[in-house]
Formats: structure tokens, sequence, C-alpha cells
């Protein structure tokens, strides 16, 4: 808990319906990657390319300093190095990169850290629980569901995008757009 006490007289500050469509982009933006890569194991490039445009839009309406834009870029850059680094190698998709820079452009130096934890523990986790579901026998029916069968098959991948969008997810109040537009 924070060192400011509630007071119930004092109200938050009230945001535009303009505002709240303004928070409500980069999630839905990252909730469409976990569904794309849990239903496809792709996440579409035009998705990373919307999260690019749309961090630069927010961070032009916000009055985000260049300075500080600069150093989100720079924190999507060397995400983009260390993800196409480890796409090199075969440890994750093309798009599970994409989209882990196009996050960490939108998270900065700041929330950086605290997002490639979580999209590790979570990542983890989900592999983990995947492994072993695969170890079950499926009922036939859901083999007739061309997702639910891609996903149960041994030389399938893990849709880590479902990792990358709920780290996101989690780190995305503290991030300086966030702040900025919800006034906090």
């Amino acid at each position: 808990m924070s060192g400011r006490s509630f007071d119930p007289a004092e109200k938050a500050p009230r945001m535009s319906p303009m505002d709240t469509l303004l928070l409500l982009f980069f999630p839905a933006l990252m909730a469409f990657g976990a569904v794309s890569d849990l239903l496809t194991m792709t996440i579409p490039n035009r998705l990373s390319l919307l999260l690019v445009a749309g961090f630069f839009a927010m961070a032009v309406l916000t009055g985000m300093p260049v300075e500080t834009i600069g150093m989100h870029l720079a924190a999507g850059l060397l995400v983009l190095f260390i993800t196409f680094s480890m796409f090199a190698f075969g440890w994750i998709g093309g798009g599970d990169a994409k989209l882990a820079a196009a996050t960490g452009l939108w998270c900065g130096f700041g929330v950086l850290l605290d997002y490639a934890l979580f999209a590790s523990v979570l990542g983890g986790a989900l592999t983990l629980l995947i492994l072993c579901w695969r170890r079950f026998l499926l009922p036939e029916f859901a083999f007739r569901v061309d997702w639910i069968a891609r996903l149960h098959h041994a030389k399938t991948g893990i849709p880590y995008g479902i990792a990358l969008a709920a780290a996101g997810l989690a780190v995305y109040p503290q991030t300086a757009i966030w702040m900025s537009v919800a006034g906090v």
C-alpha cells in the first residue's frame, strides 16, 4: 500500500470516453495476439505493426518527450535484438519475437525487466501445462477441433504469445502511457 490514505470525499480524476478508448488499445491488441497464437499458432505481422504505430501515436497524443520516446525505442530495439537471436536458434517463433519487441517499446526500460520476468514465469508455466496436457489422450470429439488437435500434437510448438500478452497486460498499468492517460 502507498503512504497515501484513502479519502472517500476525494474523487479520482474523471477520464473521458476517448481516454478510455486510448487505454484499451494496447490490451485489445494483446488479447487478439494471445487468441490468434492459441487458435492458429501465428501472431500476425500487422499486430506488431499496429502496436508500434499505436505506441508512437499515443506518445505524441500524451505529449511524451522526444528523449523518452527515444528510450522506449531503444528498449524495443534491444528486445528485438535479443528475441531475434532466440528466433535464429529456434527457441521462439518470429511472431513471438516481434510481439515481445513491440511490447518492449510500450514498456520502456522502466518496466522492461518486470515484463521479461512475467513473460518468463508465465511462459514456463504455460509450457509445463501444455506438455503435461499432451501426455493425456484427447476425447475423440476434441480431435475434430483443429486448434485443439494442433495444440495437443507433440510436434507443435507452444503458443508463447499467450504468455507474452499476459505479461504485457500485467505491467501495462506501470507504463508511462498508462500513467499519462489515466492521470496517475
